[in-house]
């Protein structure tokens, strides 16, 4: 697939922000001419849609707010649960993270989580997307990895800016990236494995990205090779990198139809590729999206039944952001007091609206025997009065 055609197709607005990146450029679709004010959801789910072949959600355990937290106190329990959960809805894959600063602690006690972890998942059909270090969040400094304050703890990135800004140290977490290949290159459980998640806005994390996407390719196995992307305008890059699938993020359009129009222009592009092309990141309609604080109360919360169909008839494979009920993974939209989530810790669902909409890309919209309770955890409702103060 030529560059020129995924920038023609595939480009962006200048002046969408990256969430978590002040001034940055990304992760949004660009605007189509004109305004879309009047762009309602008028366009109903068509019956006719096929199930969809991957669908999955994000995964970070309720009250791990970093995905340190998820491995330093992995439990077990709570994995079996909220994975069964996801099973209850039809989901057949997550995507989530491994920990390098954890691996760097106690690289035996990561490798007995992720076993577990891969079969727990697997007794439940689901495949799971690991991806190896994150773009975003803040540093991981000691404190913010162990931050479990849900005001302040927030996603973190990996690895840290001073391996980041030392080529002659990347051969440190290149021998975290050559275990994980060695050990799980060829496991039929994973449904890929992604080097990590949005390097393209970081002029470090993107030669950082490609040299360990490079170890993993001298050391690859059977599992597909990715790279978390936020638009098909990167994946020209990725695809000179030699990816195995594709994918693309469009967390908070400002309408359904504007969405529909969207996923059109990346049908277009996806169909030219020989492989997967997945939307891994995406949430709800926001109109206005993201700006001065605070947003409009009612898109703060949940609402995944606003985009599912749309996603639905597009056929991607897909993963929403996220399975459990938490506040924001970011520190804008945490600020802004964005709670995300479709189960609570004891299987109650935010909406059921929702859960029927995710649950109909496998053909079956049905719910039965799963609760409403659209209410923030007692343990984070405090983020509410919290934002943007």
């Amino acid at each position: 697939m030529a560059a020129a055609g995924l920038a023609s197709v595939g480009g962006r607005a200048a002046g969408d922000r990256i969430p978590g990146r002040p001034g940055g450029t990304g992760g949004a679709a660009p605007p189509p001419n004109g305004s879309d004010a009047s762009d309602c959801e008028d366009d109903a789910p068509t019956e006719s849609a096929e199930p969809i072949d991957v669908r999955g959600a994000m995964y970070l355990p309720a009250r791990a707010l970093t995905f340190y937290q998820m491995w330093a106190g992995y439990d077990e329990a709570v994995v079996e649960r909220d994975l069964g959960y996801a099973a209850s809805v039809n989901l057949n894959a997550v995507r989530t993270w491994t920990s390098y600063e954890f691996w760097k602690r106690n690289p035996k006690a990561h490798e007995r989580r992720i076993d577990h972890f891969l079969r727990a998942a697997s007794e439940r059909g689901i495949s799971v997307l690991f991806s190896l270090f994150e773009g975003n969040g803040v540093w991981p400094t000691d404190e913010n990895l162990t931050n479990d304050n849900p005001f302040t703890g927030v996603g973190v990135r990996s690895p840290g800016n001073a391996l980041l800004a030392d080529r002659s140290r990347w051969s440190e977490a290149e021998r975290f990236v050559e275990w994980f290949a060695r050990r799980y290159g060829d496991d039929d459980r994973l449904l890929a494995l992604e080097v990590m998640n949005e390097p393209h806005w970081d002029a470090r994390a993107k030669p950082f990205a490609r040299s360990m996407f490079e170890a993993l390719a001298r050391n690859r196995g059977s599992v597909p090779l990715t790279v978390g992307s936020t638009s098909m305008v990167n994946n020209a890059t990725y695809l000179d990198w030699g990816v195995d699938a594709l994918q693309f993020h469009y967390n908070f359009p400002r309408s359904e139809e504007r969405y529909r129009r969207f996923l059109d222009r990346m049908r277009v592009l996806a169909d030219e590729f020989d492989g997967p092309t997945w939307l891994s990141e995406w949430q709800r309609v926001r109109s206005p999206p993201f700006g001065p604080c605070p947003p409009r109360d009612d898109h703060t919360y949940p609402n995944y039944a606003s985009l599912a169909p749309a996603i639905h008839d597009s056929g991607f494979g897909n993963f929403f952001w996220s399975l459990m009920v938490k506040p924001a993974y970011l520190p804008p939209m945490r600020g802004n007091g964005v709670l995300n989530g479709l189960f609570h810790e004891d299987g109650a669902v935010w909406s059921l609206e929702d859960a029927r909409a995710i649950k109909a890309m496998s053909g079956d919209p049905s719910v039965d025997g799963l609760e409403e309770r659209p209410e923030w955890p007692e343990w984070a409702a405090g983020v509410k009065e919290f934002a943007c103060r």
